[in-house]
């Protein structure tokens, strides 16, 4: 038998496509509500894997990712409200998609997209990981700043049209970035005596959070059902692409 192909022939086992199965369900459940993310997930759900086989607990935690980042779409078409920071960009075209009775169909289009970049993630980790790995390692001090300057810079280069909104977004998110102890200086800053806000503001729940409040106010002010329900369904074999 060829090197390597050993696991792979065990990675096959009915038992563990069986947990592959039960992570991918799990987490798109849990992907599914907003502000649990796959990271989220993968830590809720651990604990299933303490006295399992390594390879077997790999397959499992590795499904319950996939499937979490899956399942953020699920919130991010039916609420305007990405589940994962990765569902974020679904909201853009999934959401008016569901508006107008579409839902199911962004759904299945969804399920196809994260399939099939997935593999294509995976096989790129494969062959990109060596030597990415290399140019990670070279990162100093210099290359860190320039590459904060060019997260900066694009947001002048994204914000077409909407360039006030985009410089107080940034400069929202900066102030939230200052709370909690400094990294370099270990400097306490806006924490108004609260023991809590040391560890400062978890990114992805604020970004999250806020992008979630004008949903929120809009969903409460709108008696109107905010989603066209249509009789038809328009899953992936019934649209017309």
């Amino acid at each position: 038998m060829l090197p390597g192909l050993e696991h792979l022939v065990a990675a096959f086992t009915p038992f563990n496509i069986a947990l592959a199965l039960f992570g991918v369900v799990a987490g798109t459940i849990v992907g599914s509500l907003p502000g649990l993310t796959a990271t989220m997930a993968v830590a809720v759900l651990v604990p299933l894997t303490f006295t399992m086989e390594p390879a077997s607990a790999l397959i499992l935690m590795g499904a319950i990712y996939t499937g979490a980042i899956y399942g953020g779409a699920y919130s991010a078409i039916l609420l305007n409200t990405p589940g994962t920071p990765s569902a974020i960009a679904t909201t853009f075209d999934g959401f008016p998609m569901a508006k107008r009775g579409d839902g199911d169909l962004a759904i299945t289009l969804a399920c196809v997209a994260s399939v099939v970049g997935g593999l294509v993630g995976a096989l790129a980790l494969l062959i990109v990981a060596p030597p990415l790995a290399e140019v990670a390692l070279a990162f100093g001090p210099v290359e860190y700043f320039w590459l904060g300057i060019f997260g900066l810079s694009l947001i002048s280069a994204l914000s077409a049209g909407n360039l006030v909104k985009s410089l107080i977004g940034a400069c929202l998110g900066l102030l939230i970035s200052t709370i909690g102890v400094a990294v370099v200086s270990a400097d306490i800053r806006f924490t108004f005596g609260s023991q809590t806000l040391l560890g400062g503001v978890e990114k992805v729940s604020a970004l999250i959070g806020l992008y979630a409040i004008p949903v929120l106010i809009d969903l409460v002010a709108t008696p109107d059902r905010h989603l066209e329900v249509t009789d038809k369904p328009r899953g992936f074999a019934l649209s017309k692409l």
